[in-house]
């Protein structure tokens, strides 16, 4: 696997441990709105880890079809203080809004590091969605918060 494709697929396994996060908070919220804004955020995520996983794919490598070891103790931390939070809403959007950063970093890294023109459009052609995916999740914990 390529320096390239690897950076790649560092990007996919953390957009995998945030939209398995997004479905699992989903189930935990009870708030309607929050469950869809979760259920579309977990999409986003979706779209991200097909058009970077179609790429590795072109690239001639295999993506990863798992996240990380991190993604699933932030999502145990995130229950654990969910069961003693008295507004587990808010605790789950700050674990997220979390997860949207290492997103955003993992996106910023790459196109620092990626010199590919072919590899590089791929990163650019998800950013805005990704860009606007973690602005409104900061927004969401900056007003939960408030």
């Amino acid at each position: 696997m390529s320096d390239n494709t690897n950076t790649l697929s560092d990007i996919v396994q953390v957009a995998r441990d945030s939209a398995e996060f997004y479905d699992h908070a989903r189930k935990e919220v009870s708030n309607p709105i929050i469950q869809n804004l979760f259920a579309r955020m977990a999409a986003s995520k979706r779209r991200l880890i097909e058009a970077l996983s179609t790429r590795i794919l072109l690239e001639g490598d295999q993506p990863p079809e798992s996240g990380t070891w991190l993604g699933g103790l932030r999502q145990f931390y995130a229950d654990a203080k969910a069961m003693v939070a008295s507004n587990d809403e808010a605790v789950y959007v700050s674990q997220l809004e979390e997860t949207e950063d290492r997103v955003m970093e993992q996106l910023e890294k790459a196109l620092e590091d990626i010199q590919d023109p072919a590899i590089r459009t791929s990163v650019l052609t998800v950013m805005p969605d990704a860009r606007a995916s973690h602005d409104e999740m900061r927004r969401l914990k900056q007003q939960l918060a408030a």
